[in-house]
């Protein structure tokens, strides 16, 4: 699985609020929650991100709040992953359940600019940063994990798992 786009840069510290404000969080479907994504930290990220863009954040991106919201308006606004110098534990396990990767790579966020073209190599973790030639190594994924994300989530995974009954 490859993903390529051009990446977001934000700082430490990016929270729940500030990716998907508390005042949607009565909205129910993905697409709506995708036009809110990081309007308050950047209004210009809706109007111009594209499939497949990247984000770029420093330590704890997802802290705060526990709610599913946040990475559902990333994944919904079409972002195809994160990289962050640390994720907050349940924004990790929340990404996964919906299918969203993440991956960590302290030296890819201190390197790599905003507007930089990323290339990322999900299963061998690799990150190639398309501008400077620079190549970054994470932790590739468990082969489970994997098929998570490539499903597009834990309960896609579950129901094509239970269809071919690996489960049950």
């Amino acid at each position: 699985m490859r993903i390529r786009g051009r990446t977001w840069k934000y700082g430490d510290n990016v929270d729940t609020d500030v990716i998907i404000p508390a005042r949607y969080l009565n909205v129910s479907t993905t697409e709506e929650l995708a036009k809110h994504c990081m309007e308050d930290i950047d209004p210009d990220f809706v109007g111009s991100v594209r499939p497949g863009d990247i984000i770029l954040a420093g330590e704890n991106f997802g802290c705060g709040s526990s709610r599913e919201h946040a990475p559902l308006a990333i994944k919904g606004a079409g972002v195809g992953c994160v990289i962050a110098a640390s994720f907050a534990r349940i924004f990790y396990r929340n990404a996964i359940n919906i299918g969203l990767p993440i991956l960590e790579s302290p030296q890819a966020v201190q390197e790599a600019e905003k507007g930089h073209e990323l290339e990322v190599e999900i299963e061998v973790g690799l990150i190639h940063n398309l501008i400077t030639g620079e190549i970054y190594r994470t932790a590739p994924y468990p082969e489970f994990m994997l098929e998570i994300i490539r499903a597009g989530g834990l309960v896609p995974y579950t129901r094509q798992s239970i269809k071919e009954r690996r489960i049950g």
